[in-house]
């Protein structure tokens, strides 16, 4: 290498690394853009308006949102019903190399379904206000000797999250 040529090396490695999160921002971005859609169709449907996505090799392999009253179903959550339709699809219980967009951080009952599916990433925009819930879904995501970490990240779109849960309680007052 030639003297003086360090600092070229250090910005093309930077500018890769830039250009390759900023893809995986876009894509993120992209697939929590359609969990909101979900939650939007769950508001429309007098639901609580939770939507889900679940990606596996970028591509899109199941949608849902919640439907626990039009089902009369309490599992019928939209993490649940997008792991029933993404299993259905890959004709495989095991969601290896899955990712899941979710509005909302899940329920204990949604974190063990992750788990046991053995979903990769959860990524959400809205942490739940019920902190005994928070922690307890945190616990079961982490390692133990059984089942595999679900990794989990918020992602920076709460407004619209937020906006319609506020519009949904604010309908139900």
């Amino acid at each position: 290498m030639e003297p003086g040529q360090d600092w070229k090396i250090a910005a093309l490695t930077f500018l890769a690394y830039v250009h390759f999160f900023n893809g995986v921002d876009r894509m993120n971005s992209k697939y929590m853009e359609l969990a909101i859609k979900e939650a939007q169709l769950a508001l429309e449907e007098n639901e609580v308006p939770i939507g889900a996505v679940i990606v596996k090799d970028n591509k899109i392999i199941a949608k849902a949102h919640n439907m626990k009253e039009k089902k009369q179903d309490a599992t019928k959550h939209a993490e649940i019903i997008a792991i029933q339709k993404a299993s259905k699809k890959i004709k495989n219980w095991r969601l290896i190399d899955c990712d899941i967009y979710v509005t909302l951080f899940p329920c204990p009952m949604c974190a063990s379904a992750l788990q046991q599916a053995r979903i990769r990433n959860l990524y959400y925009t809205l942490e739940n206000t019920d902190s005994k819930c928070m922690k307890i879904s945190k616990q079961i995501f982490e390692k133990n000797n059984t089942n595999q970490t679900v990794n989990y990240e918020q992602l920076i779109c709460e407004d619209k999250s937020l906006a319609l849960l506020q519009k949904f309680f604010q309908k139900k007052r």
